[in-house]
């Protein structure tokens, strides 16, 4: 496929549109006063406009589930967005550039003291809604219950106010989280593995996927996404294994 070709697969509308949901502090956030989101995925999203030749404009959305509803609204050329089952309905992913890992947050006078003891009757989950943990844990948890906030920094806060036996989120979020409430602290490990990945809404061609799988193989290959985590400071997310 020439390169003009691929630029209109990718950006129908002359300007590549990516999703950048800054509900996730580990890829993407907008400082206070900036006419633009910064992070990791604002950097890709760039790179691929670049090589493209075309101009890139920013889709921002507070949550993941914003970011969904974009590329179902079809206001987007790429998204990035953690790899799920639901969201391939509409989404033809490329590979995971990052992984993340989704964790338990609990009182520090939980008795709680591994993952595995959450899933309880009587159990309440504080999760995201929309998320990658509430879809994850929708489709796994069994006896405890999910009760669902507005976004993923909504979570411990209402954890809180409701008396809920755990949090649930993204373990730098938590973190974060931690350092600014008293009395919390996180269960060891992880419960899931979070990977984040981008892609196209469907229909965009067997060509476009391609290219697009190449391109973020060679990024994780040559440094460009280890790069971008360290000039933003993130700790605590790996570069994607290749292939996955």
């Amino acid at each position: 496929m020439a390169p003009t070709a691929l630029a209109r697969a990718f950006a129908p509308t002359g300007t590549l549109r990516a999703t950048i949901n800054i509900g996730n502090a580990v890829l993407a956030g907008m400082a206070p006063g900036a006419a633009q989101p910064h992070g990791v995925s604002v950097d890709i999203a760039t790179e691929l406009a670049r090589r493209l030749g075309v101009p890139v404009s920013f889709v921002v959305c507070a949550t993941a589930a914003k970011a969904v509803e974009a590329v179902q609204q079809g206001i987007c050329d790429i998204t990035f967005l953690a790899v799920d089952p639901a969201r391939a309905v509409d989404i033809d992913y490329a590979a995971p550039y990052v992984v993340i890992e989704g964790a338990y947050m609990v009182k520090n006078d939980s008795p709680l003291t591994d993952n595995t003891q959450a899933d309880k009757p009587g159990h309440r989950i504080a999760v995201g809604k929309g998320s990658a943990y509430d879809l994850f844990l929708t489709r796994n948890i069994k006896n405890a219950t999910i009760e669902r906030f507005g976004s993923s920094q909504e979570v411990v806060d209402g954890f809180l106010a409701r008396g809920l036996e755990i949090a649930a989120g993204v373990k730098q979020q938590l973190e974060l989280d931690a350092r600014r409430v008293p009395g919390l602290r996180l269960l060891p490990g992880r419960f899931m593995e979070i990977r984040q990945a981008f892609g196209t809404p469907k229909g965009r061609g067997a060509e476009a996927g391609a290219y697009l799988l190449a391109f973020i193989e060679e990024l994780k290959a040559g440094g460009f996404v280890a790069d971008a985590l360290q000039r933003h400071g993130i700790e605590g997310a790996a570069v994607a294994p290749a292939g996955r």
